[in-house]
């Protein structure tokens, strides 16, 4: 499957505001003082590993809703984000392929030992480029590790995630293989994404998970069957992707908007026209409690991610400095009981249209990690050693 064919069809992953902020949306509260540096931002723990507690999603800039962004903008943007107190960057080697990791570590060289870097194996890509499935066979995962090293500039991994879970190859064997390259020193912190209860459990029980990697937002709420209690039980941080919903929460995705071939969303169950105008009640919610707050509808969706616990970190992508400086602006906004009640009780009035990701890019996503599933009594989509 070519590059762009398969960002379509099978990976399925977060983004935050990427468009225009709407007129019409809440005044933005006062940002914080630029260039005030990392040790000016509340920091999150994820596990043992402490991070900024928004980070910075950094695969919108190798190409998701549209052509890749200029590598030196790019690098502008992850510096301004440093410069406003983002340690934790994702990445992974399937962006671009391979362009995100080389932004990422050109722009991050200069401040490499400050910052938390996180990417992600998990793919089979060929020479030139073409995704042909999920690999996580061990040769594979210690050859793309050090790949990984190359183009991040760096010789140390902080946090280094299986993408999506193997069918053919057992967690117990891809955490041990980590464990080996935690042993050498090329990674520190091991992570899951799309991970489901009963393969947290495995991998855990091997090597230590720092955090999981699943969608979660406002109006996706498939970790709440049963990945947040795993990770509350055994200490393992989260990280939501898509924190933003691709762009929908921040009321800017309108129903007449057309998205181009290259763009994911086009691909996407829940960003057809009909069902863009059937959960605008969704971002209507997210106005009303803004207009309150003086905080504009993705703010309040970043706010109400921090709220749920301590050990959750969003990170959402933005492309643009403005986006990110509104992002972060989010660690302003203190909900309150009664925001969180507003909230609850408006998204439980409400039926949310169209499945969250493509027929293909639900498959990849473990069993128990998704709406309709569950991995209790069983070992999730990780075959048995």
């Amino acid at each position: 499957m070519k590059r762009r064919g398969f960002m379509a069809a099978g990976l399925g992953v977060g983004a935050a505001s990427v468009l225009p902020l709407s007129t019409a949306q809440a005044k933005t509260p006062k940002p914080s003082a630029p260039n005030s540096g990392p040790s000016s931002t509340q920091r999150r723990m994820l596990g043992s590993l402490e991070v900024s507690a928004l980070g910075l999603g950094c695969q919108n800039f190798a190409g998701m809703y549209g052509p890749p962004i200029d590598t030196k903008e790019a690098i502008r943007v992850i510096r301004a984000a440093y410069d406003r107190g983002v340690t934790f960057f994702d990445i992974a080697e399937v962006y671009g392929p391979y362009l995100g990791e080389e932004i990422v570590g050109k722009a991050l060289a200069p401040m490499r030992d400050q910052v938390v870097i996180a990417t992600k194996f998990g793919f089979d890509i060929s020479r030139d480029g073409q995704i042909q499935g999920l690999n996580s066979r061990p040769d594979h995962i210690k050859r793309v590790t050090n790949q990984s090293l190359r183009r991040l500039k760096t010789d140390y991994i902080d946090l280094m995630y299986q993408h999506r879970v193997d069918p053919k190859v057992p967690i117990e064997e891809v955490a041990g293989t980590v464990q080996e390259l935690i042993s050498q020193g090329k990674i520190r912190h091991f992570g899951l994404s799309a991970a489901g209860g009963a393969t947290i459990r495995r991998a855990h029980k091997v090597q230590r998970i720092t955090a999981v990697q699943n969608e979660y937002s406002v109006w996706t709420r498939d970790p709440e069957i049963e990945v947040l209690r795993a990770c509350e039980e055994l200490g393992i941080g989260f990280v939501p992707w898509s924190p933003l919903g691709m762009g929908y929460l921040t009321g800017t995705v309108t129903p007449l908007m057309v998205h181009g071939p290259a763009d994911l969303r086009a691909s996407l169950p829940r960003f057809t026209p009909e069902a863009r105008r059937a959960n605008w009640p969704v971002v209507e919610l997210l106005q009303r409690v803004g207009a309150r707050k003086q905080a504009t509808p993705a703010q309040i969706a970043l706010a109400w991610l921090l709220a749920r616990k301590p050990w959750i970190v969003p990170i959402p992508g933005p492309i643009t400095q403005g986006h990110m400086d509104e992002n972060m602006d989010a660690l302003q906004v203190q909900l309150t009981a009664a925001d969180i009640a507003d909230i609850e009780d408006g998204f439980a009035q409400i039926r949310v249209q169209g499945a969250r990701l493509s027929e293909p890019m639900l498959a990849m996503i473990d069993v128990g990690a998704k709406l309709g599933t569950s991995s209790d009594g069983g070992h999730g989509n990780s075959p048995l050693p």
